[in-house]
């Protein structure tokens, strides 16, 4: 059995960045239920008390929240690769681009997608808002950029771009971004990337 376990949902953009580093680092994982029911036991409580996925263990760590997962696996397993540059500049780029997968792209296009497929609590108008002003602004830094923080890949990119693919699925067209589309086709061209599975298109908002 492989030493590292991922609990995860299959339609989550949080644990499909994990999926992604995982398989783009060809370390072998086993994927564990990370559904509902799961996260109420209090054997996973044990594991996050916030009792959210991704949850990644590896021997005797356990590690919680997706964008730190991903910072874990680099510096663990690929410490001198292009995925989390040591350049102190490249380094803060990288951040950023986390901060703003934890800011602007899960308060609006990920926030939307929850509203439109899962019926989540949270309001719809305020994530068509944030989307509004940041999909222009990442249209531009794309549109003399390959990747978002570097020359090559790096952790960034993976962290943004799940709920940025699946804009549509919240309602959001990407049409007006071509930028963001052939960033978008960048990332599904490296070697080991899966897609999220495809939900239903929602009408889009006007």
């Amino acid at each position: 059995m492989p030493a590292i376990q991922l609990y995860s949902t299959p339609l989550s953009g949080h644990c499909h960045r994990v999926t992604l580093l995982l398989n783009m680092l060809s370390l072998p994982f086993e994927t564990k239920d990370g559904g509902q029911e799961v996260r109420q036991s209090a054997g996973f409580a044990q594991l996050n008390p916030l009792r959210q996925v991704p949850v990644l263990i590896d021997a005797e760590h356990v590690l919680t929240d997706s964008n730190a997962i991903l910072v874990y696996l680099v510096k663990r397993y690929a410490p001198d690769s292009h995925w989390l540059p040591e350049d102190p500049l490249q380094a803060a780029e990288v951040q950023k681009w986390l901060s703003r997968s934890a800011g602007e792209v899960r308060y609006g296009p990920a926030s939307a997608r929850m509203v439109k497929q899962f019926s989540a609590p949270e309001v719809y108008e305020s994530a068509l808002k944030v989307t509004a002003k940041f999909l222009p602004q990442l249209e531009q830094h794309l549109e003399s950029r390959e990747f978002l923080a570097t020359e090559r890949a790096t952790i960034a990119d993976l962290a943004c771009y799940g709920y940025v693919a699946t804009a549509p699925e919240g309602g959001i067209s990407l049409a007006d971004y071509p930028a963001i589309q052939r960033w978008l086709k960048r990332i599904e061209s490296l070697p080991g990337f899966t897609p999220l599975p495809a939900l239903p298109l929602p009408e889009i908002a006007g």
